[in-house]
């Protein structure tokens, strides 16, 4: 019966998430295309008016705001697994040997930051930025959870997951991943917390403390990365977060240089423009028209 409770208590954990994500997604579309024409338009005023203008400040301002909502918008997409990947294969124990110094400086010197990287740690198939966010974002919870002289752990080895523990749909499949690991000796959290912990806009920190949006993130990144993510934790005794991510037998993928920037063709090109929302084709219509193109909406 404590099996049976247990399994139906997951199914509804994940369809409630599942509906949140859908949500999030669809919401996140709306307001991208809404947050482009107000971000358009402003470097449209901007590039129009001129540095010396008297509304300079306050476009800034206006850039800046819309910039963050961008951001935020991201990481709604990121929840519901709807934002664009650009996967190629990478070493887990590169990536956080990469961010190693920056994290030592965001911790400060009275929280200490551990590293157990396996040796033999396999290479992964994902979106480099996305699973860098992902690190950072448990790492520094993991850093807010910690008073002075708090410690931090981050782990990584190979890992087989057994069909045994494949009982349910949002169990992750049987076969070969790598293991990420944060954990820390902070405050941990309860049974009420951790049902809720990855929902967006959830947050057990102070107002304007943060968004409640980092961990939904962390949630949606590594599901669309084909992975899983667990958590243990408790009051007094800390937390421990485990990343699964799936192994592959592939090389680690070979960064290209930059690209070499496009001539610039001074306007002369008649362009047409395919977009169905009519405001955010008006504003590139608008955009494009003032470089000198003969655009067709």
């Amino acid at each position: 019966m404590t099996a049976n409770r247990q399994l139906r208590e997951a199914l509804v954990h994940s369809q409630r998430l599942d509906a949140v994500g859908r949500l999030a997604g669809g919401v996140a579309h709306d307001f991208n295309n809404l947050l482009s024409v107000i971000n358009g338009y402003t470097e449209i005023l901007h590039h129009r008016l001129g540095e010396e203008s008297n509304v300079r400040k306050e476009l800034h301002e206006i850039h800046q705001a819309g910039q963050r909502a961008s951001s935020l918008v991201h990481q709604l997409l990121a929840f519901g697994r709807r934002q664009k990947m650009a996967p190629r294969v990478i070493e887990i124990n590169r990536l956080v040997h990469e961010h190693v110094d920056i994290l030592s400086r965001l911790l400060g010197e009275h929280r200490s930051l551990e590293l157990e990287l396996g040796e033999t740690t396999g290479n992964i198939h994902v979106d480099p930025t996305q699973i860098q966010q992902v690190f950072l974002n448990l790492v520094l919870n993991a850093r807010d959870a910690t008073k002075k002289s708090g410690r931090i752990s981050v782990k990584t080895q190979n890992a087989t997951l057994s069909g045994e523990r494949n009982r349910r749909a949002t169990d992750p499949k049987p076969g070969e991943y790598v293991q990420l690991t944060v954990s820390d000796n902070g405050t941990g959290m309860d049974a009420t917390v951790l049902k809720t912990l990855f929902e967006p806009f959830f947050t057990t920190k102070s107002e304007g403390s943060g968004t409640g949006l980092g961990l939904a993130l962390v949630y949606g990144v590594v599901k669309q990365s084909g992975g899983h993510i667990t958590v243990a934790s408790e009051l007094g005794q800390g937390s421990t977060f485990d990343v699964f991510l799936p192994r592959t037998s592939e090389p680690v993928s070979r960064v290209h240089g930059k690209l070499t920037p496009l001539p610039v063709t001074g306007g002369r090109e008649t362009l047409l423009i395919i977009e169905e929302d009519n405001v955010v084709c008006k504003m590139a219509e608008g955009i494009l028209s003032a470089d000198g193109y003969d655009v067709i909406p």
